[in-house]
């Protein structure tokens, strides 16, 4: 194996919001400078957010220059003869201080039609939850464009939209086209399809200090909406020491892993892995050296790791794609 593929962490994206906050350094330790900060992206090779390599002899590095060297090593042989040298995904931690504003996302036909971009599948896992904080998924029941546009025009979408009351482990999958919305309260890990095309279609009304509304983008959404009642909340198992399914879509695969203890991990070439520590906190071991991750850390397996050992108390968030 290359002496240059190891465990890679990036230096985080952040990005101010109106509807951000702090949790992101109180509960997740990133260095942000804004009391308004509303998203980390961890791991994304977006146009102008492409992130770029904090650890070991790689540092400083993009992500798109290390795939362009070595695809297979690093995305797998499978990724790689899917999508040539594209990431593929996106990894995020989100801090809602306030409601999020009800949006859809569009399916890749779509995104790609209109925008040249992949369309926009997610999944939340909830991190932390303040009393009696929720979210917005999809319509209470089938609805219709008629119905949908009636109740935005009247300002009472929200009394058709399914609301949610949510804790931490919660999980919610969000296929394109689900209706959705992050409420205020909640610190969310967040995994999608590389992509950052999203259609607004109510912002509860907010002004910036100036007095302006955010673009709303209601005509294109009506389209890319799913008018059907979806069931979007996951149960999952949670056995020690072992991958739980919690998400297997044509996009990604996210798995469980309460680790205690240790816990070997083979890898088959085919795909990265992505680890995402929710709570506590673990080491990997690989190649005779030792790497240590905490609550909030985000880190790339490059696919030539063929075999690593996972020590320590966490939670842990396993993603890649089969």
């Amino acid at each position: 194996m290359m002496k240059n593929i190891y465990p890679l962490q990036f230096e985080p994206i952040l990005k101010d919001r109106i509807w951000g906050g702090e949790k992101l350094k109180t509960v997740l330790n990133k260095p942000i400078t804004s009391p308004t900060t509303g998203e980390s992206w961890e791991l994304s090779t977006v146009e102008g957010d492409v992130s770029v390599i904090s650890n070991g002899v790689l540092k400083g590095k993009s992500l798109l220059e290390l795939i362009d060297d070595i695809p297979n090593e690093i995305l797998g042989t499978a990724v790689y003869k899917k999508f040539g040298k594209q990431f593929p995904l996106l990894f995020k931690y989100l801090d809602a201080r306030e409601d999020l504003s009800i949006q859809v996302h569009p399916n890749d036909a779509l995104a790609k039609e209109r925008h040249n971009s992949f369309g926009k599948t997610e999944m939340w896992y909830i991190m932390q939850a303040d009393t009696d904080a929720r979210i917005i998924v999809g319509f209470k029941e089938k609805s219709n464009a008629d119905e949908y546009v009636k109740n935005l025009e009247n300002k009472s979408l929200l009394s058709i939209l399914d609301d949610v009351k949510v804790k931490s482990g919660d999980v919610f999958f969000l296929e394109t086209g689900t209706v959705h919305a992050i409420g205020a309260g909640l610190v969310v890990a967040e995994i999608q399809q590389t992509s950052d095309i999203t259609y607004r279609i109510y912002d509860f009304d907010r002004v910036d200090a100036n007095g302006n509304g955010r673009e709303l983008h209601i005509d294109l959404a009506l389209d890319a909406i799913n008018y059907e009642k979806t069931d979007t909340y996951k149960q999952y198992d949670k056995v020690a020491n072992q991958s739980n399914e919690v998400v297997d879509c044509p996009y990604f695969t996210t798995n469980f892993i309460p680790l205690e203890g240790d816990l070997l991990a083979k890898k088959t070439g085919e795909t990265f892995t992505v680890y995402m520590c929710v709570e506590g906190s673990f080491e990997i071991e690989c190649n005779g050296a030792q790497y240590s991750y905490k609550k909030g850390d985000t880190v790339l397996i490059p696919a030539a790791m063929s075999e690593l050992v996972l020590s320590g108390k966490a939670s842990i968030l396993e993603i890649y794609i089969s």
